[in-house]
């Protein structure tokens, strides 16, 4: 005899119950939770689908122009009038505004939290255990909890999405600022430097190729969440491919994984791109912009 016949843990029964009662005592403070949220998406999409299609494509074409060059502002033009004629605009733009909502969510919280890890070796103990957690634990497994607190729709989607990007954010912070050599900030130090401007005119300056890297990543992951978080209602690019699938309408779904991928990559050259600069060419190393900044301050002072 399986001694497991013998006995069962209820543990789904303890669950459910734990979540009703979550629900029924604080639903007031998980609807305050998604204010912010919804507040954010809802003005970032609908100011999306309010502008005429042709005043976003003159939009994308001046920032990718400003930012990488004509011919890649041509390039991402080109591929988003491509989608418009797919019939995806709306959805394009909803899948943009989760994005955007999600990166400027991540980067409010995952920014000074990698600070701080940077500052305090035993902070970083206490949240490298819950980072390792958050990027090991799959996909859809986070859709469970957002559901059971929040429901389901398009702001709980951007709550799973905003978990899920945010570890890269605050781990390539951290790294970026503890990788500024030390005697850069000792020479800020021996200036009178406080430790908020040492922080915000020596450090983050320095670490800033890095921790645009970890935001094109955040951004990365945020793409890759906007198919999965349709299984729970949300809308956009990811309703339609599991539309598309679930009608076995091979088609169907082709657009929407092509709009997704349209999106992704244009997003992720132009994120590459603020690690550069202007003209194109990569800014030096830290070292190199550690002897750039130590003599640009030789110079000033010899100049006093």
């Amino acid at each position: 005899m399986w001694p497991f016949n013998l006995y069962t843990i209820p543990l789904d029964d303890w669950i459910q119950s734990g979540v009703n009662w979550l629900s029924q005592n604080f639903r007031s403070f998980f609807q305050i939770v998604k204010t912010p949220f919804d507040f954010t998406l809802s003005g970032t999409e609908d100011f999306l689908l309010w502008l005429p299609p042709v005043v976003v494509l003159g939009l994308i074409f001046l920032i990718a122009w400003q930012i990488k060059g004509w011919k890649f502002a041509a390039i991402s033009t080109l591929t988003m009038l491509f989608v418009g004629f797919l019939g995806l605009w709306a959805p394009t733009m909803t899948t943009l505004s989760l994005v955007l909502a999600a990166l400027i969510f991540c980067a409010i919280v995952g920014i000074p939290l990698g600070i701080l890890a940077a500052r305090s070796d035993k902070f970083a103990g206490i949240l490298r255990p819950l980072l390792d957690a958050m990027q090991t634990i799959p996909a859809f497994v986070y859709l469970v909890p957002v559901v059971m607190l929040f429901g389901v729709g398009l702001v709980p989607g951007l709550i799973a999405v905003i978990v899920f990007a945010l570890p890269p954010i605050i781990r390539l912070t951290d790294l970026g600022i503890r990788q500024v050599p030390q005697d850069v900030v000792e020479a800020g130090r021996s200036f009178g430097g406080t430790n908020n401007q040492i922080l915000f005119n020596i450090q983050i300056p320095l670490a800033m190729p890095t921790i645009m890297a970890g935001l094109n990543q955040t951004l990365m992951l945020a793409m890759s969440m906007a198919v999965v978080i349709a299984l729970i209602g949300a809308s956009g690019l990811g309703l339609v491919v599991w539309t598309g699938l679930g009608r076995n309408d091979v088609g169907y779904a082709a657009i929407g994984g092509i709009g997704i991928v349209a999106i992704a990559i244009i997003l992720d050259r132009l994120s590459q791109s603020f690690s550069k600069s202007p003209t194109g060419k990569k800014q030096p190393g830290l070292l190199g912009r550690s002897i750039n900044w130590l003599r640009s301050r030789l110079n000033k002072n010899r100049r006093n």
